[in-house]
């Protein structure tokens, strides 16, 4: 596994891991999208809109991908580096005899429809797969979120299950769609 921390460039974005600096950019950027993003999301814990929260969050994911159990990218505009489009996060590693995780993401309302998720997830894959040696990714969406469906259709996903009451988002437990990627390039360490 490469331990270093990624900076992922594509022609737009770039993705990196969060630092102390970016947590008043992360705040905004769940303000912004609060109302957008409630029907796929679990609640937010009370004090999810505070820095006390996110310095502890940002801590907690950089030490996440140093001791090989997650990969959490904030994605960024290339042309205002300020600004966070969306994230995309890899949870869960699991090594031994699977090598797999699982693939969540989130994208800003107001940019939504300009194929940013799809370069994102498309370059996150790559560095996961080539750099993590990771051979199995899975994602679920949410039936009436065909955007999302979409986007894992174009990255090659394939759809695995259904999974009733799966997910308990905003209140409610939620039936997901299951997919999986494999990494053809797959390597035994």
């Amino acid at each position: 596994m490469n331990s270093e921390v990624p900076l992922i460039v594509s022609n737009r974005l770039f993705l990196r891991l969060a630092n102390q600096d970016d947590i008043c950019k992360i705040i905004k950027f769940y303000r912004d999208n609060q109302i957008f993003f409630t029907p796929w999301h679990r609640q937010w814990a009370e004090e999810f809109l505070t820095e006390s929260y996110w310095e502890k969050q940002v801590e907690k994911d950089f030490q996440g991908f140093k001791s090989d159990r997650s990969l959490k990218l904030w994605i960024f505009d290339k042309d205002n580096p300020e600004y966070i489009v969306g994230n995309v996060n890899f949870d869960n590693f699991v090594r031994g005899a699977s090598h797999f995780c699982f693939l969540g993401y989130n994208l800003a309302e107001a940019q939504q429809g300009k194929g940013y998720m799809t370069e994102a997830v498309k370059i996150a894959i790559h560095y996961v797969f080539e750099e993590l040696n990771l051979h199995r990714l899975m994602a679920n969406y949410m039936p009436n979120n065909q955007r999302s469906g979409h986007v894992l259709k174009r990255l090659g996903f394939v759809v695995e299950g259904y999974a009733r009451d799966y997910l308990l988002i905003n209140g409610r437990w939620e039936d997901h769609i299951q997919t999986s990627l494999i990494n053809p390039n797959w390597k035994p360490s």
